[in-house]
């Protein structure tokens, strides 16, 4: 469901600057220039900022690429993957993976870039089955599907919930009557909106709440 765009100022980008806190183990041109080899123009893109790596693929590989990493170059540990709005007119949405060779002691960076009216990124659970969960958050709250994903349900809202929170036009306070709570006091109606102060309105005093003087 569409829903107006709250515009605020941006910071301007700070340039890449050495990171006295980089470590060897982010250093992996060896695994990036492998990648390259094997899956040629579906690898983008590689940037290094703060002394760490970030390769950029294409969509649709990653389930591949992913794939290499665990079974032919070691990176056998999916430590994290989750999503980002950029807020942009092209390719909006950002998949992020974290992967880390523990015999190397090496980590890598993927990411995945998808359009907002196209928004469906190849799931990894058939390789990796810590992506179960990732995937699920990813999907309930910026509204990304991982095709391939045996259980794509969302993890926090209900399933008619027809919003994704971490969209950047979603309210910090939430939408008054999109998620009705339990009434404040026993004989109550329900709660439509959880901060009604906040939108000028007058909340309903709970029955535990102390009286207080008018």
């Amino acid at each position: 469901m569409a829903l107006q765009f709250h515009f605020t100022p941006a910071d301007t980008p700070r340039g890449d600057e050495e990171n006295p806190h980089a470590k060897a183990s982010t250093e992996v041109g060896d695994t990036i220039a492998a990648l390259r080899e094997a899956f040629g123009g579906a690898v983008l893109n590689e940037v290094v900022y703060a002394g760490e790596h970030t390769v950029y693929v294409k969509a649709e590989r990653i389930l591949d690429v992913c794939r290499h990493l665990k079974n032919v170059l070691g990176f056998t540990y999916l430590v994290d993957l989750g999503g980002v709005d950029r807020f942009t007119e092209e390719e909006r949405f950002e998949v992020y993976y974290n992967l880390v060779n523990v015999d190397r002691r090496q980590r890598i960076r993927l990411k995945v870039r998808v359009e907002e009216g196209a928004a469906t990124v190849p799931s990894l659970t058939s390789v990796f089955k810590a992506a179960d969960w990732n995937e699920r958050e990813c999907f309930d709250m910026l509204g990304i599907t991982f095709e391939g994903h045996e259980d794509l349900r969302r993890m926090y809202m209900p399933e008619d919930f027809a919003y994704y929170p971490q969209r950047k036009e979603f309210p910090l306070l939430g939408i008054p009557g999109s998620l009705p709570l339990p009434p404040q006091t026993p004989d109550g109606q329900l709660t439509m909106d959880p901060f009604a102060a906040a939108h000028g309105h007058k909340p309903v005093r709970s029955y535990e709440e102390p009286r207080q003087s008018e």
